[in-house]
């Protein structure tokens, strides 16, 4: 806006004075909370730089493999598949042999006990051994080895043997001069044996140890 001094006469000009106006003013002044915005702006983007060069910095150090490591872990890769798969396959070929070998178990453990009868049949036919049920006893009896041997099943040596905890049985024992210590005088029931595995041990009597024939010392001797 411009003044006229009234007093001055009309002819004479007189230079514009502007008159500061508050709108003016508010436009010229930065307010301090942009100011202070702009201030933190710009700490972050400098603060932001050295995070940038040190991502930058940490891929260059991840470098890809080479074509020869590349090729080496595959190589190992491939190595230890192929061990695993001969493991396996090994595995495979004894479970299927064990199971083949095996899969009577069963059904000749209850059959053990029918022998165990037809024994002792056969030792009371064996009074008449002419008569014609013992020789077809002996024809079965034979008939029942075959077939066992052919199981993989055999009897397990036990009379006149030391006794063996891992295959005998000790039911009794009985004092003998005729023979050692620990060995076997006779079978009650007879064990058996497929391959490697036992089917049933054998039921023996064994001759009794010696008895400590050292005189236990008096009752005085022992305080002393």
């Amino acid at each position: 806006m411009l003044r006229v001094d009234r007093r001055v006469g009309t002819g004479i000009g007189l230079p514009m004075q502007h008159e500061p106006s508050g709108e003016a003013e508010i436009e010229e002044q930065v307010p301090v909370e942009d100011s202070v915005e702009a201030e933190v702006a710009g700490q972050d983007e400098e603060g932001e730089e050295p995070h940038a060069e040190e991502s930058s910095a940490g891929e260059e150090e991840q470098a890809e493999p080479t074509a020869e490591e590349q090729i080496a872990e595959w190589r190992e890769r491939a190595m230890r598949s192929a061990a695993d798969l001969e493991n396996f396959r090994k595995r495979m070929e004894r479970e299927k042999r064990e199971a083949r070998c095996y899969a009577n178990q069963a059904l000749l453990e209850e059959l053990l006990p029918v022998l165990d009868n037809f024994q002792m049949g056969l030792q009371a036919a064996a009074a008449d051994s002419e008569s014609m049920i013992y020789r077809g006893m002996e024809m079965v009896k034979k008939q029942l080895d075959e077939f066992l041997s052919s199981q993989g099943v055999e009897e397990i040596r036990a009379e006149g043997e030391i006794f063996d905890p891992s295959v005998h049985e000790a039911v009794s024992q009985e004092e003998c001069t005729d023979s050692e210590e620990g060995k076997i005088l006779r079978v009650i029931r007879r064990g058996y044996r497929m391959s490697d595995r036992l089917l049933r041990p054998a039921n023996v009597v064994v001759r009794a140890p010696e008895p400590d024939e050292t005189p236990a010392p008096a009752e005085g001797e022992e305080n002393k």
